[in-house]
């Protein structure tokens, strides 16, 4: 309502009741010259919360759309949605009441789509319009899976064709190149890339459906609110809330989830605390660096160890001999980054023992239990050692950005019992993928009847040879499948969320079964792409490709360690995903180390370390953040501000993997 009260007065004078119903809301009325709405009176709301305000009263909305939807209905049945049209105001309760409701949400643009993906709107009753949307917003409304998009023109039909395209011709390219020119039979090139595909989907695509199923479940139950506010409300310093949040938070959600979730999630929820939309996108893109190799259950590691034939477990160490360090120093360049060095000393304390807490569980978990569960653990004993440390000591002084005004949080918060029960489905999955990645645990697993099904891949198997200069002597190159459906951690996670459910009020197995077909269609696009990835990793291996690359770096001889984190850091500049590049690198960094005389163990692992300090650039990860803070466009902006971070960072990396390769091997396992 844009009028003043007194003005409203005079326009109220001599109208009709009907006609008065068309200025005011129903339940709105004028007493004393003061405005009431829902039986509030709106001067005593502007004198507590100030003005410019916009107040709605929600049994007034819910009524309103309850007589669209069925009044629509009423004639037309199913066969008609009504939506909200989000522009007319960006709330997320708004948005929320209308999927209670049973409305579709219209969005236009990118920051109306991430907003309400955010709020737990259900994306396949997501209708996106809009005049001449660009590609980027394209894109992540085909990969977010909306329900329908509305296509202005011939141009934006033809962006979504060239989308289209994006995700195969990579594979196709490689398929041609593979027959064309290394003289590769077709059979033997489809077996391939068939093989690398079905890995794709099991088991990493299973890890990533049952991962994102849990996290929807937590958003759509309402769980998942009342986390944020735990979190939130443990300090109001903008230092402390970033180590919360956008470093041990974010962590947890990349442990849990991945593929760009924990972005968003940190982004958006340090711009609600109070950030600019630069400097919560901005934090969150940095502070989300060490953790992104053990991603989404360990799945970027997972993925170096296969395509490169090494040992999972050793693999994993090396990377837990790595990034640990980098953990340490973390805390500290994000608090300089926001309030340089001086004020920074001001929560050394904080500093250290987020570091320290971080990287001594990253550390630990990834050399004694395996890739599966380093964020998880690392992120909880962050968390929790930084709520011992607030009971006995704060800062002296609480810093907020220049003019910004204190937190807007109200209230005492939720009790100890109810927050205890939303962080339940991560406390549960936690423990699961934690006895799921215990060897002996493992093993009585894969000891059950029908539980492993071992499968020489037909066509492929026994087909390809092994020569020199690759290895020393002649040796098959095997093409085994292995469908271990009870011990792969997807499965652990599927079961933890099944037990699970029970904790989340007002939400039974049939919302979960619900949300889980959801999280599929969500996926849809992402399953593909992993799985075509994969397929070409598969190819540029039994092809030969990959060992011809590392050939090539041979020539850079003894400093190729130097260079091995850097292939890793372009390889996710260039995909987006710690994943995708050690699915096509990892087979040429093992043929490269094995040339020039380097542990292949250490150069895969350090393409997947040198590859988490370069989501903070990846065009991927800049969209995301942008959208998760409703900043879409300024993506250069936000490039600029990392991308002098993402070079500092990846030094670093180079540097220790050089030393590790010589005078400090003895860190080696």
């Amino acid at each position: 309502m844009s009028l003043p009260v007194s003005d409203l007065n005079k326009k109220a004078d001599g109208l009709t009741t009907m006609e008065l119903g068309k200025v005011l809301p129903l339940t709105a009325e004028v007493k004393d010259d003061h405005l009431f709405i829902g039986g509030c009176d709106m001067v005593e709301i502007a004198k507590e919360f100030g003005t410019a305000l916009y107040v709605f009263d929600q049994a007034d909305l819910e009524a309103r759309m309850d007589e669209y939807v069925q009044s629509f209905k009423k004639y037309y049945g199913d066969r008609v949605e009504v939506a909200y049209a989000s522009k007319a105001f960006q709330n997320k309760a708004i948005v929320q009441l209308a999927n209670e409701h049973g409305m579709c949400l219209d969005v236009s643009g990118g920051g109306e789509l991430a907003c309400a993906l955010a709020a737990g709107f259900p994306a396949k009753r997501v209708v996106v319009h809009g005049n001449n949307k660009t590609p980027q917003e394209l894109r992540e409304a085909i990969e977010a899976g909306v329900g329908c998009i509305v296509v202005d023109s011939r141009i934006e039909l033809g962006r979504i064709s060239a989308i289209a395209v994006t995700y195969g011709p990579g594979l196709v390219g490689a398929l041609l190149v593979a027959i064309l020119v290394w003289k590769m039979p077709v059979g033997l090139a489809v077996n391939s890339v068939a093989l690398g595909a079905c890995f794709g989907l099991f088991p990493i695509v299973w890890i990533v459906i049952t991962a994102v199923w849990v996290y929807n479940m937590t958003v759509e139950s309402g769980e998942f609110e009342i986390i944020k506010d735990s979190l939130a409300r443990l300090t109001d310093d903008r230092r402390l809330q970033a180590l919360f949040i956008a470093f041990a938070f974010s962590c947890f959600i990349e442990g849990t989830a991945g593929f760009g979730t924990p972005v968003a999630i940190a982004a958006a929820m340090l711009v609600g605390l109070g950030f600019t939309p630069l400097w919560g996108a901005g934090i969150a893109l940095i502070a989300n660096t060490a953790p992104v190799a053990f991603g989404a259950i360990g799945v970027p590691l997972i993925v170096a160890a296969q395509v490169s034939g090494l040992d999972q477990m050793t693999v994993s160490a090396i990377a837990g001999r790595q990034l640990p360090l980098l953990s340490l120093i973390v805390p500290l360049w994000v608090c300089v980054v926001m309030c340089g060095f001086k004020r920074s000393m001001e929560v050394l304390p904080a500093i250290i023992v987020a570091g320290v807490a971080f990287g001594g569980a990253q550390f630990l978990l990834a050399n004694f239990h395996g890739p599966t569960l380093p964020d998880i653990g690392s992120a909880i004993a962050t968390i929790v050692a930084l709520m011992l440390l607030l009971k006995v000591w704060q800062p002296k002084s609480i810093f907020r950005f220049e003019g910004e005004a204190p937190s807007n949080l109200e209230g005492q918060g939720y009790p100890l019992a109810v927050v205890l029960r939303a962080w339940a489905p991560y406390l549960v999955l936690a423990v699961f993928v934690f006895f799921w990645g215990l060897g002996s645990f493992k093993a009585i697993l894969n000891g059950l009847p029908g539980t492993v099904f071992n499968i020489s891949w037909p066509g492929l198997d026994g087909e390809v040879m092994k020569t020199a200069p690759i290895v020393q002597a002649d040796a098959v190159y095997g093409a085994k499948f292995t469908f271990n459906w009870l011990s792969a951690g997807g499965t652990a996670i599927l079961l933890s969320g099944l037990v699970s459910v029970p904790f989340m009020p007002k939400y039974g197995y049939g919302k979960a079964i619900a949300c889980f077909m959801r999280t599929l269609k969500q996926l849809t696009f992402p399953i593909l792409t992993i799985a075509m990835i994969l397929g070409l990793a598969y190819l540029m291996n039994y092809s030969g490709m990959s060992s011809t690359l590392g050939l090539a770096f041979t020539h850079t001889g003894w400093l190729f360690p130097f260079f091995s984190p850097l292939l890793g850091w372009l390889g996710v500049f260039l995909t987006g995903s710690d994943t995708s590049s050690c699915a096509l690198f990892g087979g040429m960094q093992k043929d490269t180390a094995l040339a020039v005389g380097m542990r292949p163990e250490l150069a895969v692992a350090s393409n997947a370390s040198g590859g988490v300090t370069a989501k903070m650039i990846s065009p991927q990860s800049l969209s995301v953040a942008n959208a998760a803070t409703n900043n879409a466009g300024q993506e250069g902006k936000l490039f600029r501000f990392t991308i002098g971070h993402s070079i500092g960072m990846t030094l670093v990396l180079c540097v220790l993997a050089y030393l590790q390769a010589g005078p400090l091997s003895w860190m080696l396992p």
